[in-house]
């Protein structure tokens, strides 16, 4: 009995997952899987609710599927929290090299610091700055090269774009 079951309805199954899912979630197994469920429940399940048991059973399974490749796509899209692909040499590096920047920074004058971070941290352009400062735009630009100059002096390898 059960093999005609098998036999009547296992193509059609096949056909109805593939064509509303596609062949990413494999319909093979997922018709094969339902046969299994009415085989397990094949006491509770009457042989004329049959057909509506395999097709709601192999539509939510695939649903369920589709639910999980979500989230699978989801975390695969997230970055783990505190990894990073950097080694612990390099960031160590990475750490001195911003306090020794930190340092040179605060050995600059007053003048100079203020024109370059408002010119590199907060994208100011050079008359911007003459504005904010109450100084001209040539004022401005020997105060940024300036602390340039004494940045590339002191900090090694040290190059903004």
């Amino acid at each position: 009995m059960f093999s005609r079951l098998y036999e009547r309805w296992a193509g059609d199954l096949h056909k109805f997952l593939y064509y509303k899912f596609g062949e990413s979630l494999n319909a093979d197994d997922k018709t094969q899987e339902a046969f299994v469920k009415l085989w397990e429940n094949c006491q509770k399940v009457t042989i004329d609710k049959a057909r509506s048991f395999l097709f709601t059973i192999a539509n939510n399974m695939m649903l369920n599927e589709v639910k999980h490749q979500k989230v699978v796509l989801k975390f695969r899209s997230q970055k783990p929290k505190g990894h990073t692909n950097e080694s612990p040499e390099f960031l160590m590096q990475k750490e001195e090299y911003f306090k020794k920047y930190q340092q040179v920074l605060s050995r600059l004058t007053e003048e100079q610091r203020t024109a370059f971070l408002l010119s590199k941290v907060e994208g100011k352009k050079h008359t911007e700055i003459a504005e904010i400062l109450g100084v001209t735009r040539k004022v401005v630009e020997y105060r940024i090269y300036s602390a340039f100059n004494t940045l590339k002096n002191e900090l090694e390898e040290f190059r903004i774009k």
